[in-house]
């Protein structure tokens, strides 16, 4: 039997922008953009141009999208404006958008009270403002904002709202549950009255996750007839959250009935990245991945040492509902390294390492890297840092350099105009090919003043490095108190769009950034082969 195509809409870029604490900056926002991309999802909305700077300036660079279909949102057209005159909407159609999601109210309590406005003018607003998308040549699609509370008070004024959006050429007609109220029970029902009096029209849902269900809504609402599904990374979205692709797409693919139904863009390699993706958002938000989570969660797969431990490994499906593999997870087993040297080989074969998993140095690094994590390395979000510190046990990394100090300054004062001003500045000693060299930098603090001091001069080095920069620095709190240790993350790239990032771990947040910083020079001159 041939398998339906469902098609999949993140939306963590703009819905999952409006939870509490989360601030993507336009460099957070590519980052992620390039990770969904590269799990195969059909649609990325990268946010509201012209709503906040940073969307607008996102906009206007827009993220190089091998697959998924680059999507602004906005909202139809104001009374009293016709579609071409409402400054709004201009922003959303002159963006570089190739799809273009447009809300519009279908309950009609709201166009009384909201929008205050006669119920067939918001009727008009949604028409003119989908055939204005079409005229642009950009895919139109439609979001029938409290579609299931339109419904349930007047079904005939919320189909009537998605039939003027279906009439105007919109692509797709996406029932929102707003206020995350509706039950699995209640959308199947719904969806399937819909269907049948718009049998044409192709529906989605966006479910939120207010009763912990929004899940169970998407796949209900799939049942019953929807082909597109939206949802975030990891549930990210207002109040509650909205649905979690992080654990739908492993539903979709992995269980019955859906994976022999549908099939998706999301190939087998990308669900298995799927884990991987989840915590870079977190390490982007800078929290901690919450480990209970289905399928991607740290303790997804582990089993504590008991009376079942010896049946996981001889039969793993006993206790597990998945491969942990098949989601870029790993089975954990705290009394054993069982499955730690196994997910160890795994890493080191995807950084390009070759060894025998006999080897005697392969049970050393993984004690290696246990303790670090213990300590508190991350290498989930810092592959390079890993990397080099795998190749540096087999002896594969050359001694560039070698730190034999420094030291930063920080000092406030009065500049000749009487301003206060603060200056960083950074020193470092090095011994680069037996020469000694003595560095001063300055910079926007700290960290900056020990970045330029330590790249400003490697001796035969310094050419390999005239494209590096630094394009992301994040701390974390690890452990509380005085004496807290802390994580740094430093993202870096060159002048041919390599990306790479570094982590530092130390109870001082100076000498956990230099040892992040360190790393990352020393990554790109052994990734570019350069001799020491």
């Amino acid at each position: 039997m041939k398998k339906e195509r469902l098609y999949l809409f993140d939306t963590t870029l703009r819905d999952g922008a409006q939870t509490q604490g989360v601030d993507f900056s336009v460099e957070d926002k590519r980052q992620i953009a390039l990770a969904l991309d590269s799990l195969g999802l059909d649609y990325v909305e990268g946010g509201w141009p012209g709503a906040n700077p940073t969307d607008t300036a996102f906009f206007s660079e827009r993220p190089p999208l091998k697959k998924a279909r680059f999507t602004a949102f906005g909202m139809t057209k104001r009374s009293g404006r016709s579609a071409a005159n409402d400054p709004s909407l201009a922003m959303v159609l002159d963006s570089s958008a190739e799809a273009i999601c447009l809300v519009g109210k279908s309950w009609d309590y709201q166009v009384d009270v909201a929008l205050e406005i006669p119920r067939e003018e918001n009727i008009d607003n949604i028409a003119k403002s989908i055939e204005a998308v079409a005229a642009r040549k950009r895919e139109p699609l439609f979001d029938a904002e409290h579609f299931f509370d339109g419904y349930k008070a007047n079904p005939d004024y919320a189909l009537a709202c998605i039939t003027a959006a279906h009439d105007a050429g919109a692509s797709w007609l996406v029932l929102c549950d707003t206020n995350g109220g509706t039950l699995p029970e209640d959308a199947y029902r719904i969806v399937s009255e819909v269907k049948a009096k718009l049998p044409a029209a192709r529906l989605g849902i966006h479910a939120h996750n207010d009763t912990e269900q929004a899940v169970a809504v998407s796949l209900a609402a799939l049942s019953a007839g929807v082909r597109q599904i939206q949802g975030t990374l990891n549930g990210l979205g207002e109040r509650c959250g909205n649905a979690n692709l992080c654990s739908l797409i492993p539903n979709l693919m992995l269980k019955e009935p859906y994976k022999s139904r549908f099939e998706t863009g999301v190939t087998t390699e990308g669900l298995a990245r799927i884990t991987q993706v989840s915590r870079l958002l977190d390490e982007i938000l800078n929290r901690a991945p919450n480990r209970y989570a289905a399928y991607v969660g740290a303790s997804a797969f582990t089993h504590k040492g008991g009376l079942h431990v010896s049946a996981v490994v001889k039969s793993p499906q006993t206790y597990e509902h998945v491969p942990p593999e098949a989601v870029g997870n790993k089975r954990v087993i705290p009394v054993s390294d069982q499955s730690g040297r196994s997910s160890l080989m795994v890493r080191l074969a995807e950084a390009g390492i070759d060894i025998d998993a006999k080897d005697a140095r392969v049970s050393r690094l993984l004690e290696d890297v246990k303790q670090r994590e213990y300590l508190g390395y991350a290498y989930d979000g810092a592959e390079a840092s890993f990397e080099l510190l795998a190749r540096r046990a087999l002896g594969q990394v050359p001694d560039y350099f070698v730190v034999e100090s420094f030291r930063v300054t920080v000092e406030r004062k009065k500049n000749a105009r009487g301003e206060l001003v603060t200056t960083s500045e950074g020193v470092v000693d090095l011994n680069v090919a037996g020469a000694v060299l003595h560095n001063v930098g300055t910079g926007n603090g700290p960290v900056n003043a020990l970045d330029a001091a330590l790249r400003k001069d490697l001796g035969k080095y310094s050419s390999f490095l005239a494209d590096l920069k630094l394009v992301d620095y994040k701390v974390r709190i690890l452990t509380s108190g005085t004496e807290a240790v802390t994580r740094v993350m430093v993202e870096s790239a060159d002048g041919a769009g390599n990306r790479w990032s570094t982590v530092g771990v130390s109870a001082n947040i100076v000498d956990a950034s230099f040892e992040a910083l360190t790393d990352s020079i020393i990554y790109k001159l052994y990734r570019d082969g350069v001799r020491a």
